[in-house]
């Protein structure tokens, strides 16, 4: 049987950043930036609570992974927002194309 311990999450959480810096840096469409971000999100996460777990913090790590998860559907609410008003500007998603805003 396998134990998991704190290593795996820490594994886990550091593919999870390299998966979100490698889609916030290579890709062009705003949704997908987006999804990106909130994959490093959940990378900070997954180490809050994995230290929470396995250290001496007595639930610390959970509570602020709370904050997170707040601060992260805050972040995608406005992040839509813009996204919106940018696509009723321009008719695109395309990150390139915003330098057209600046008027």
């Amino acid at each position: 049987m396998l134990n998991v311990g704190l290593q795996h999450y820490l594994v886990l959480s550091a593919i999870l950043l390299a998966m979100g810096l490698l889609i916030v840096l290579t890709k062009r469409n705003a949704v997908a930036i987006l999804v990106g971000v909130e994959f490093i999100l959940n990378a900070a996460n997954l180490n809050l609570v994995a230290f929470g777990r396995y250290g001496e913090g007595g639930g610390q790590g959970q509570v602020a992974a709370l904050f997170v998860i707040v601060l992260a559907a805050a972040e995608a609410a406005v992040a839509l927002a813009i996204f919106l008003n940018f696509y009723n500007s321009l008719v695109t998603v395309d990150v390139d194309r915003g330098k057209e805003l600046k008027g």
